[in-house]
Parts: C-alpha cells; sequence; structure tokens
C-alpha cells in the first residue's frame, strides 16, 4: 500500500514553532479556511468507479526457483508469472522436465522459491510458517496428485471423510458433504466400494472428489489423465471444467494431453523454466 505523502509534510515543518499547527496550515493563511475548503472539494469531487476485475484467486509473480546441480544451480522456474481467477481453469502444457511439476509445488505451497510472489486467496504466503502453510493447504488449496493414492482399506466416501476430520468437523456434516461430492462426481452408487472395486476412472474420480471435500479455492491437478484411456481421459477432464465452474475453483491443471482442452479458460506452455502462451490449436469441445 502506498504511504501517504502528509507524513512527508510532516517531517518538512520544522522552523515551526508548533508542528502540529504547522502541519495543518502549511500554505494556508487561515487553518479553518484550509480545512473548510478541502471538505468543500471532497465533496463536490466525483466518486472513483467501482472496480469491475475480479481478483485472481491464486496468483504467481515473478517466481524463480533453482535446485541445487553439482557447483551451480538448475533453474527449474524462470520468473515465471500466472493469475487464475475464480471459476476458471488455466491448463499447463509441456515436455517432461519442463518445470510443470515445480510450477505446482511452488502453487501448493510446498516449496519456496528462490524469489517472486505466491498469493492463495488473497493470502501471501512469503513469511508463513511450515504450520500456516500447512494449515492454508488443507483450508484454500485441493490437489488432485496424477495417481489417487486411495487407501485400500476405506471406501469411497470414506477417502473423503478422512480429510475433514483433519479439521474437526462434526460427522454427520462430513458424511453428508463426502455424498454430495461423490454424486456430483458421478459416484453416488459407489460411496461403499473399496479401490479395489473400482476402475481406473472411478479412481480417479474419488481422487477429485476427495480434493474438494474442504472447498478449497484453488484446485491443482496432476496429469489427471495418464493412466487412463482417450475415452476416460476426456470424460475426467469434461468433470474438472464443470465441477470448477459449479465451485468457482481456481484450477491449474497440468497436462500432457492436449487433445482435450477445448474449454480451458487460458492454455500456457513450460518449456526451460519458462512459461507464455502455448501455440495450441483447439480441438472442437466435446458434446455431452
Amino acid at each position: 500500500m502506498t504511504t501517504p505523502a502528509n507524513s512527508a509534510s510532516s517531517e518538512n515543518s520544522e522552523n515551526s514553532e508548533n508542528s502540529v499547527n504547522s502541519v495543518n496550515s502549511v500554505n494556508s493563511v487561515n487553518s479553518s479556511h484550509s480545512t473548510n475548503s478541502a471538505d468543500a472539494a471532497a465533496t463536490s469531487a466525483p466518486s472513483a468507479p467501482a472496480a469491475t476485475t475480479t481478483p485472481p484467486s491464486l496468483l504467481l509473480d515473478d517466481i524463480t526457483l533453482t535446485y541445487p546441480d553439482g557447483d551451480g544451480r538448475l533453474t527449474a522456474l524462470d520468473r515465471i508469472s500466472l493469475d487464475v481467477p475464480a471459476g476458471t481453469v488455466t491448463a499447463v502444457v509441456g515436455p517432461s522436465g519442463s518445470g510443470k511439476s515445480s510450477l505446482l509445488a511452488v502453487a501448493a505451497t510446498l516449496v519456496t522459491p528462490d524469489s517472486g510472489r505466491v498469493v492463495v486467496a488473497g493470502t501471501p504466503t512469503q513469511g508463513l510458517s511450515r504450520a500456516e502453510k500447512a494449515a492454508l493447504r488443507r483450508e484454500r488449496i485441493g490437489i488432485v496428485f496424477q495417481q489417487p493414492n486411495l487407501l485400500p482399506s476405506l471406501t469411497s466416501a470414506e477417502q473423503l471423510q478422512v480429510m475433514a476430520h483433519l479439521d474437526g468437523r462434526k460427522p454427520r456434516q462430513v458424511r453428508a458433504r463426502a455424498r454430495e461430492l461423490l454424486a456430483a462426481v458421478g459416484l453416488a452408487d459407489k460411496a461403499d466400494r473399496r479401490p479395489h472395486q473400482l476402475s481406473g476412472g472411478q479412481r480417479q474420480r474419488v481422487n477429485i472428489a476427495r480434493a474438494l471435500m474442504n472447498e478449497p479455492a484453488v484446485l491443482l491437478v496432476d496429469e489427471p489423465t495418464s493412466a487412463l484411456d482417450h475415452e476416460r481421459g476426456a470424460a475426467v477432464l469434461d468433470l474438472l471444467v464443470g465441477l470448477t465452474r459449479e465451485r468457482a475453483t481456481a484450477t491449474v491443471l497440468v497436462t500432457h494431453d492436449r487433445a482435450h482442452l477445448a474449454a480451458a479458460d487460458q492454455i500456457m506452455e513450460m518449456a526451460d523454466g519458462r512459461l507464455g502462451p502455448a501455440a495450441v490449436t483447439r480441438a472442437p469441445a466435446r458434446t455431452p
């Protein structure tokens, strides 16, 4: 925020017998007349127009990240910037080793960049302790991992409930929330199934529902279709886009699959640690 200029005027009021009167009477013969004039000007001045731009739920600003590499350092992210408003999907494509996973790790506050600024749902992450970052991830960030990593002994509903129990929610509310999310991903009739009783696409849907359990503002998705066939992968991407619109998350989707990005709001490409608009020809959107 900008520091008011009046403080500088106050510091320059030396050689005045009364510093308080000096501040109030700068360039004015009559302090009350000056005050009344200022009030009149403020009253007559037109009000500023209301802002119409929605601030991003996720902001990465001029991020640089390096890793030790022998005697030197390897640049994984090279001054990248990205803003993702609520209710939108940003797809990030690029070859292996281009920096996509590093981008997700920084956005998830799992890795601290060398420089730059990360803001999650209005909260700057600089200076946060490890415990504060963990709380921010738990409350405001949902992560969909490349592999679902579901617990073998738990049902689909229980996979989701574990997440909410960490926040100390009431069991009845937790069960209702889990059932509602499973219905949202098309698995209402699979709530009592364990992972070995589900297909690969169904396990990924449970993974997505689990990431949404704590109503995150930001959803980070890492290669959700890598283990799925073409049809099931397309269905999962369609589901992610629909949930983003419905639940107003700021979604970052890292994928190698360029064939199903028609519904993304912006498509970015990573190359050698740098991020820019992708030269992607959008395929026609799938019809339901």
